[in-house]
């Protein structure tokens, strides 16, 4: 009897999703599945060339494989539900349990991204700035431990986070404004306790969001310092292009996420909290891929050799 009132008296939540813009979830179903197919398929074909390719075996696509797993990730955390949710007029259940699970794979892999993309402008810094220690700095087992320090710091910031969320009194029907249990929110729906929570949870959610990205600020003023030291314009221009994709990657992850969640809670709406969750959960990870084979000449050429070995070759 103490188990079944104890499993009733959860809350169960009700994601709003785009129910209340019926006329644009038809549109929104295609395009969110189309761009789903399409991440997909990016993120495989990187993780298959940096596994297979001779030339894409340096550290900065070790990372870039792992980046890859990452956003295959994020992205079908959130859009098998999303999609499901879009074929339906009306706010969608999610157990108290789902609701937990959802935010917390969101966070795990959100701040392993972050710390991701540090490591990869640390490995930028190295072979610019420090080319005769490059070896050293990033070797196979420093690589593997940067890797596991950023899975471990998701590990820790999503059980913290998780932990002064879903420990708050919940009322037993609630309706979330969003297509997914993000931090916010589900916060703001508690019934007591949600400010002193808020404030914990915006501060730590600051604090990992600057941190990695004041960090590769750091890198980066340092190699343009090493750039703008070089007499030569063609090398400069050879230099900076190994370091623009992951600079536009940079930009597009930080800028959304800080306008997110950094943003004043009375500056935002449902409609653009919803918009920009869109971009970066499911846009976001579309991009990378696309980046990195447009503007990289040695994942391109990767995949130009895989393409005549395998499909065109008799």
């Amino acid at each position: 009897m103490a188990k079944e009132n104890q499993t009733t008296s959860l809350p169960e939540f009700l994601l709003l999703g785009f129910s209340d813009l019926r006329a644009l979830q038809g549109p929104l179903f295609w395009m969110v599945l189309l761009v789903y197919l399409v991440t997909l398929l990016g993120n495989c074909v990187i993780m298959l060339l940096t596994q297979a390719g001779p030339a894409l075996h340096s550290p900065m696509y070790f990372f870039l494989r792992h980046l890859s797993v990452v956003e295959l990730l994020y992205t079908t955390n959130i859009v098998p539900r999303t999609l499901a949710d879009l074929t339906s007029p009306h706010p969608q259940a999610i157990s108290f349990q789902g609701c937990a699970a959802q935010m917390y794979v969101f966070i795990v892999l959100g701040i392993s991204e972050c710390c991701l993309l540090t490591a990869m402008a640390y490995d930028r810094y190295a072979a610019i700035c420090r080319p005769l220690h490059y070896s050293t700095l990033m070797s196979r087992q420093a690589c593997i431990s940067m890797v596991g320090t950023s899975w471990f710091m998701g590990i820790i910031t999503a059980t913290t986070h998780s932990s002064l969320i879903f420990s708050l009194p919940f009322p037993r029907h609630s309706v979330i404004p969003h297509f997914l249990c993000d931090i916010l929110s589900v916060l703001r729906l508690a019934s007591a306790g949600k400010h002193r929570s808020e404030v914990s949870v915006m501060t730590a959610t600051v604090v990992f969001i600057m941190v990695p990205f004041s960090l590769i600020v750091t890198s980066y003023a340092r190699i343009l310092g090493a750039i703008l030291a070089m007499s030569s314009i063609q090398s400069r221009h050879k230099v900076f292009s190994t370091c623009s994709s992951h600079l536009l990657v940079v930009t597009l992850f930080f800028g959304t996420a800080s306008i997110t969640y950094i943003q004043p809670q009375a500056g935002s709406s449902v409609t653009t909290d919803r918009i920009l969750s869109l971009f970066y959960t499911v846009i976001t990870p579309m991009l990378n891929p696309i980046i990195y084979t447009l503007r990289n000449k040695e994942v391109t050429g990767a995949l130009q050799h895989m393409v005549k070995r395998h499909v065109l070759s008799p």
